[in-house]
């Protein structure tokens, strides 16, 4: 039998009182309409965190600042495809230290042929102080051909490129160092673009080019001319006058004799079995960091002469880049706005011999240098005219 009581809550403001059943239970913290939402916001998260989780590889977000990354990578990777071993970087400005890059640019597959479709590309690397100048005509030159090439600058660290979003330099600077004429550290720079440039597996063949080249053809026929080339383009020759066994310093011998002694230019074309041996080396590399100070200009003398022991029969003993010394001196002529000219071009790309493939032929030269800044106009101007493009 249930008893009845009263409620004092109704008899203290006189009121007939309230009869409650002192068998029922307590009333539940929580409202249910309170409890239901709650379970609702928690379905809503979860399914919330399953979607993300699935669509956030396919998110690519772009950032505005050059020195940032230049897209938005998710922390889950398909690391089970070919693609995600080979897709080159996404963004240029890495944190690794020289070593550490040179290790990384070194690792080579042994088994040569490619598993996957391969389109074989030229990596066009600017060695330079500050701004391209010529920019505007390279620009002209690329247009059309995405997917053949690559680019990398490497300029002095204080430098703060601010190409627009549609150039094709644009987010193209490595980490760099200072880079002083004649000495090592020249080499450095060049064998950091290396590096560079060979973390993208699709990257061929590699040409080292200055602020003041500019190219002599359009870009098909620059493709197909290294496309095609059995060798390297990389100058290697005996010099016998002070400028070339007069540099040589007995300190290098035994590891590099008086014999071994080549000069060359230092604008080079090379493939990438070259290219990683000039990244990798580290037997003759402490040689000429420390006998070959200037009056020895080791950018002339280091690699010639270490390739011409290792690989001389992969060498075409020439350069690609065009230049002037018929004015002496330690630097070559420089061609301003005065010297562009139809005859001007005609005489660097017709009155030439030269071996391609060991056949003789008169078009020896693809780019040239030093052109100044003030010659961009007429070249822009004429470029169809006189380059095709």
């Amino acid at each position: 039998m249930q008893t009845r009581v009263k409620s004092y809550d109704s008899l203290e403001e006189g009121r007939e009182p309230i009869l409650r059943n002192s068998a029922q239970p307590n009333r539940p913290l929580l409202p249910l309409r309170l409890l239901q939402f709650l379970l609702l916001l928690l379905g809503l998260g979860i399914s919330f965190s399953f979607l993300s989780f699935y669509i956030s590889p396919y998110l690519k977000l772009q950032t505005e600042s050059p020195v940032s990354l230049s897209k938005f990578q998710p922390c889950f990777r398909d690391s089970g495809s070919i693609m995600s071993w080979i897709r080159p970087p996404l963004n240029l400005r890495h944190e690794m230290n020289d070593a550490e890059l040179f290790w990384r640019a070194t690792l080579v597959p042994t088994i040569p042929r490619y598993p996957f479709k391969r389109t074989p590309k030229i990596a066009f690397m600017f060695l330079t102080r500050g701004p391209l100048p010529l920019a505007p005509l390279w620009q002209r030159f690329f247009e059309g051909n995405e997917g053949l090439y690559s680019i990398y600058v490497h300029s002095s660290p204080s430098y703060r490129p601010n190409f627009r979003t549609s150039s094709v330099f644009y987010n193209r600077q490595i980490p760099s160092q200072v880079a002083e004429w004649g000495m090592m550290s020249m080499c450095d720079a060049e064998r950091r673009l290396l590096a560079n440039a060979l973390l993208d597996v699709s990257n061929e063949w590699f040409v080292l080019l200055s602020e003041s080249c500019i190219p002599l053809q359009n870009f098909s026929i620059v493709y197909r001319y290294i496309a095609r080339s059995r060798y390297s383009f990389m100058g290697s020759f005996d010099d016998p006058t002070g400028n070339g066994r007069g540099r040589y310093n007995a300190g290098m011998f035994p590891k590099v004799n008086l014999t071994n002694w080549r000069k060359g230019s230092q604008w080079f074309e090379v493939n990438r079995k070259i290219a990683i041996d000039i990244v990798q080396d580290t037997d003759y590399y402490p040689s000429f960091e420390q006998f070959c100070r200037p009056p020895c200009y080791v950018d002339e003398h280091y690699f010639p002469t270490m390739l011409s022991i290792k690989s001389p029969r992969e060498l075409a003993n020439r350069s690609l880049t065009w230049v002037d010394w018929s004015r002496g001196g330690a630097h070559p002529a420089t061609f301003g706005a005065g010297d562009v000219s139809k005859q001007f071009f005609d005489k660097i790309g017709k009155d030439q011999t030269c071996y391609y493939n060991d056949q003789p032929t008169n078009l020896c030269f693809l780019f040239a240098r030093k052109v100044s800044p003030n010659a961009l106009d007429p070249l822009l101007r004429y470029s169809h005219r006189f380059f095709g493009f």
